[in-house]
């Protein structure tokens, strides 16, 4: 059995389900396959299937029709590392002690006389002892590879040629691609110490796609399990420049050229706050559309080698992102509407992300799933649809491989935890979610925010005074969790300036 880790044993008197995950009896071997794709910074409004007029994702939004989109699926963070953790480990940040990006904004920047607060040190390395989904899978035969982001190390002893995975090609301690007088970003030379240099000019999605259709083709007669974990769409913004003329020269088309992108009329931007800081309202910017488009024509490509491998019926296809789309500072290069806000904020805008599931012989194509999932989930479920059994992986999530029969499941929590300040104006603070309300606790205001995302998905009417009780009542559940999780809180700068 996998025994999952659940906070009932703090004494919390609302209807809470215990969370046991039981394997089901493993299928016909073959066992199948997975190929777990994960996008970098890339927001929930950014396919075509999900409400795009501008961002153009054919080969995507196929693989929607042909499996499972999710509505309601979240990071576990509104940043990178900490919602890479929980993918890899099945436990919330918190548990797994990875709270920010490694290493942190308070690495340089911390006690800041802008910053009301103080973040208090939080691991910059995955522990060894946590165990992977790469690891469980391979301990029951799989081989494993990992094409593209790490960012769970600082050093090599923690990479993931030691957490699992039999070919790295790209994993290291760095969130995104190298630029300096020796590298050039998305283009080769790539200054990446697990992935040699192609031809110059090569572009690191199509590298990326090549390194993991080769490890396929070579493992195809025994199961696998690939990490297609993309760098793109993080910055630095850059794209081919064929790709780029075509967006912009359908941003014209659509008079999006002449368009505002930008405002900074938001509540959370003060006046002593640089120009860096601004909120994109549409989308269009031809160079993150014209990252997108390579984006989809590599999924394009891989999707087409493994139909002509013969391996389509025995592959399971995982499509997520690590946190939302960046919409509040450093460049601003894409809008999340109608989510609120964007990469490094508990609104929605930071943390709902796309997900696409093809589970061949299990789902029906073009199901749409409105139950609300988490990254602390996928290792549980990879785990039941894989057949592999385990003993004693403690983890956070459970198996939602029940919602491909039916979208229904006892009604849980979801908690955030995020005691930080980032590069994006965020706020610190916590949140949780339970049926359709979603309640923020915001540190730095000291107050409590309450949502009906049912009604108000954009978060813009707070109805913590109309439902006290309700708030009361998720309040009190986030406190609890974090009690029994001892989770990290903020302690008083003593160096702020007091301006709000």
């Amino acid at each position: 059995m996998l025994k999952t880790k659940t906070f009932l044993h703090i004494g919390i008197s609302a209807a809470i389900p215990v969370a046991a995950l039981i394997i089901s009896d493993k299928p016909d071997k073959p066992e199948p396959n997975v190929v777990f794709i994960l996008l970098d910074d890339f927001g929930y409004a950014d396919l075509g299937c999900y409400g795009s007029k501008f961002y153009e994702t054919p080969n995507i939004d196929m693989l929607a029709g042909e499996g499972v989109r999710f509505t309601d699926a979240y990071a576990a963070c509104p940043v990178s590392s900490p919602t890479r953790a929980s993918i890899m480990t099945g436990r919330y940040p918190v548990n797994t002690g990875i709270t920010d990006w490694t290493p942190g904004r308070q690495a340089t920047n911390s006690g800041s006389p802008e910053d009301k607060l103080v973040a208090l040190p939080f691991n910059l390395n995955m522990k060894l002892e946590e165990v992977t989904i790469a690891e469980a899978l391979k301990k029951n035969g799989y081989t494993t590879m990992i094409s593209g982001k790490w960012h769970l190390g600082e050093t090599e002893e923690y990479w993931p040629e030691n957490q699992g995975f039999d070919v790295n090609k790209g994993g290291f301690s760095k969130g995104s691609p190298v630029r300096n007088k020796e590298a050039d970003g998305y283009f080769s030379p790539y200054g990446n110490p697990r992935l040699e240099d192609g031809p110059k000019g090569e572009y690191l999605t199509d590298r990326q796609t090549d390194e993991t259709i080769r490890f396929i083709e070579t493992s195809k007669n025994k199961p696998f399990f690939v990490y297609l974990s993309y760098y793109a769409v993080h910055n630095p913004m850059q794209a081919k420049d064929e790709h780029i003329r075509k967006f912009t020269e359908k941003a014209e088309a659509m008079g999006l050229d002449k368009t505002e992108a930008f405002t900074r009329d938001r509540d959370w931007i003060r006046p002593s706050m640089s120009n860096n800081y601004k909120e994109r309202i549409i989308q269009s910017y031809p160079v993150y559309a014209a990252m997108i488009w390579s984006i989809d024509e590599n999924i394009g490509r891989l999707l087409k080698k493994i139909r002509e491998l013969n391996i389509e019926k025995n592959t399971i296809i995982i499509f997520t992102s690590d946190n939302g789309g960046l919409s509040t500072s450093e460049g601003s290069p894409t809008s999340n509407a109608p989510l609120r806000e964007g990469k490094g904020w508990l609104y929605e805008g930071g943390i709902r992300v796309p997900l696409i599931i093809k589970y061949p012989g299990r789902s029906k194509a073009g199901t749409i799933i409105k139950t609300p999932v988490s990254s602390i989930d996928y290792f549980t479920t990879i785990l039941e649809m894989t057949g592999t059994k385990g003993s004693d992986y403690k983890t956070d999530g459970i198996s939602f491989v029940q919602l491909f029969k039916k979208d229904r499941m006892p009604e849980r929590p979801l908690f955030w935890h995020y005691p930080h300040y980032s590069n994006q104006g965020v706020e610190p603070g916590s949140a949780i979610r339970l049926g359709r309300y979603k309640l923020i606790d915001n540190f730095e205001r000291e107050r409590q925010e309450l949502y009906d995302l049912e009604h108000d998905i954009s978060e813009t009417k707070d109805i913590s005074s109309q439902y006290p009780d309700k708030t009361k009542e998720l309040f009190t559940l986030l406190k609890d969790w974090r009690k029994s999780t001892n989770a990290k809180m903020m302690e008083p700068n003593p160096k702020w300036n007091g301006i709000k």
